[in-house]
């Protein structure tokens, strides 16, 4: 932890990059339905009232394209994310570029990826700052740095924990395209998972019936 810094003294965070409508509901009495009191009066389904459905057939989740494609983005989306997620945030005090001073105190932090935190009087001093478009990480950790010091009449102190524009990685983002061949790799190992999930409960099963002196009970 860098001296002097504290989420007491750094209570306004400013990222990387920088209405609501009432519902109104009308009561309504219910209507009365000789058909729905009769059929709500005794349990169960009255089979009589029941009808085929005429050319139905069942459907299979690989015979819908959009369906199927959707699922397999979830599940890469799913799987990546538990694969690259990294282990600190942008704002740890590891990931530290520099450190804005007036009068020996921090009043704002510049981190790696282009974010900073500062004391809310500092804020309001900067008020609504533009970035310069395309810039990110170290570089626009210190265009900050410097606007920040310049506009609140302090000084730049650079961290020990900076980096360089070319030492840095930019998070991923959560959009992704993903390809065909990697689309329909997902969907059969999302399948896969789903059978071996399915299999798990039945072999259980199996094995404790062929245990000798055990029993289940399946009338229930």
């Amino acid at each position: 932890m860098i001296a002097g810094l504290s989420s007491a003294a750094l209570p306004y965070l400013r990222p990387a990059s920088t209405s609501g409508s009432n519902a109104t509901t009308t009561d309504r009495q219910p209507e009365a339905s000789t058909a729905t009191d009769a059929a709500t009066s005794a349990p169960g389904i009255n089979v009589s009232q029941l009808k085929p459905l005429q050319g139905a057939k069942p459907i299979s989740v690989a015979d819908n394209p959009v369906l199927r494609d959707l699922m397999a983005t979830n599940w890469l989306m799913t799987h990546g994310a538990n694969a690259t997620q990294p282990a600190v945030s942008d704002d740890a005090p590891e990931n530290t570029y520099a450190q804005v001073k007036v009068d020996g105190k921090v009043v704002a932090t510049l981190y790696n990826g282009g974010s900073s935190t500062m004391t809310n009087a500092a804020a309001a001093k900067i008020g609504m700052l533009d970035d310069p478009p395309g810039l990110s990480g170290p570089d626009l950790a210190q265009w900050r740095a410097d606007n920040y010091a310049k506009l609140l009449g302090g000084t730049v102190e650079k961290a020990s924990t900076a980096i360089t524009q070319s030492q840095w990685t930019p998070r991923q983002s959560n959009s992704a395209t993903y390809s065909r061949d990697q689309l329909d790799a997902a969907f059969q190992a999302m399948l896969a998972e789903g059978q071996k999930a399915a299999v798990q409960p039945q072999s259980s099963y199996l094995a404790t019936r062929a245990q000798p002196g055990t029993s289940a009970d399946i009338s229930a």
